[in-house]
Formats: structure tokens, C-alpha cells, sequence
């Protein structure tokens, strides 16, 4: 994990957020806990052998870019925001970061399907699955942090998605976890 490139990104993070509402004013001081951080949760659970992914809806780099500094395994970002787009850019750009910016909303993204598929605060998970499926390879699993109300996304997506899930948490993460899925299949389709 490269610490001085994600201090750097945490640096560009605070000179944008105030022009481009990057992160809430409240976590302007608090960027590192809890951006930061907690997309550095996901770390751990990227696959050793993964050639690229992909980040939906990214935003701030929550989680994708810090991913990409982090692992250097390289990202594509779809973010439909041009102004948080050309952050991104700017960001990847200035850090040498592996990232690839995609400014147009997911549903048009023309990316190869990926391994791993990552998005933070995007839609609750009955939306997320179905932004996510199409870009995601047979084999593939998508990491998505989620808070308290995991268990009702995921009791609303039940009639929708047919789905494997792994909750991962550990005790200083309290009601968050990372949910992982796969086997992403469509309720209606064969």
C-alpha cells in the first residue's frame, strides 16, 4: 500500500470537495477515517490475481480510486458527474494512478465486463444489481460496503435477483459490513 500517494489523493480530495461537493462539508476534517479508510476495507478482498476492475458511480474515488492507488491493480471509473469526472482525471493524472475515467452514466458505458465490480453509496442493492450484472464476468463478485440496512436491501432484492452473499465485518466496523456477491442472475431469466 503506497500511504504517501493516498495522502496525496486525501490532499486533492480537500482542495476540490469545497468547489465540487466531493465529500460533505462535516467530513472535510475527516476525510481519512472516513473515506479513506473505509474503503480500504475492501483491500484485503481483492483477488491476488486480478487484472482490472471496475467502480460504479464513483464519485469522490470511494472506493475505486483509493483501490487502484492502494493495490496499483487498475480501475475503470464510470461516474456521470463531468466535474467529479475531471477530478478523477485529474487525480489518476497527478498521483500515476492506473485509472481509466468513463464519464457517462453506467446504463452507457462501453467496458469490458470485469473479475471485480466495486461501488460505495451508489443505489440501495436491488438498483446496484442491476447496474452492476451486465458489467460483471460469469466468475465475477461485486464488493459493496453497506450500513444497518443491509438486511432490508437485500430482503427487497430477493424477489428481484437470484444472488450468492458473504457478509464480511469485524468488530470496529459496528452495524457496516462489505457484502459480497456473486452468481448475480435476474429472478426472471432462465
Amino acid at each position: 500500500m503506497n500511504e504517501e500517494k493516498l495522502r496525496a489523493f486525501a490532499d486533492l480530495v480537500l482542495k476540490w470537495s469545497p468547489k465540487i461537493n466531493l465529500v460533505s462539508k462535516a467530513d472535510l476534517n475527516h476525510v481519512w477515517d472516513r473515506h479513506i479508510r473505509d474503503s480500504l476495507r475492501l483491500l484485503p478482498y481483492l483477488p491476488k490475481d486480478l487484472d482490472r476492475a471496475i467502480d460504479l458511480g464513483s464519485g469522490g474515488g470511494f472506493p475505486g480510486m483509493v483501490l487502484c492507488i492502494a493495490s496499483g491493480i487498475p480501475f475503470e471509473m464510470i461516474e456521470s458527474d463531468s466535474r467529479k469526472a475531471a477530478f478523477l482525471m485529474e487525480a489518476a493524472r497527478q498521483i500515476g494512478a492506473p485509472a481509466k475515467i468513463h464519464n457517462c452514466r453506467i446504463e452507457a458505458a462501453r467496458v469490458e465486463p470485469a473479475t471485480l465490480i466495486t461501488a460505495r453509496a451508489l443505489a440501495p442493492l436491488d438498483k446496484l444489481l442491476g447496474l452492476a450484472a451486465p458489467l460483471l464476468k460469469p466468475e465475477g463478485f461485486c464488493l459493496f460496503p453497506k450500513g444497518k440496512g443491509v438486511e432490508v436491501e437485500l430482503t427487497l432484492a430477493a424477489p428481484l435477483w437470484h444472488m450468492d452473499t458473504d457478509h464480511i465485518s469485524a468488530p470496529d466496523w459496528g452495524e457496516s459490513c462489505i457484502l459480497k456477491v456473486s452468481q448475480i442472475r435476474h429472478a426472471g431469466a432462465a
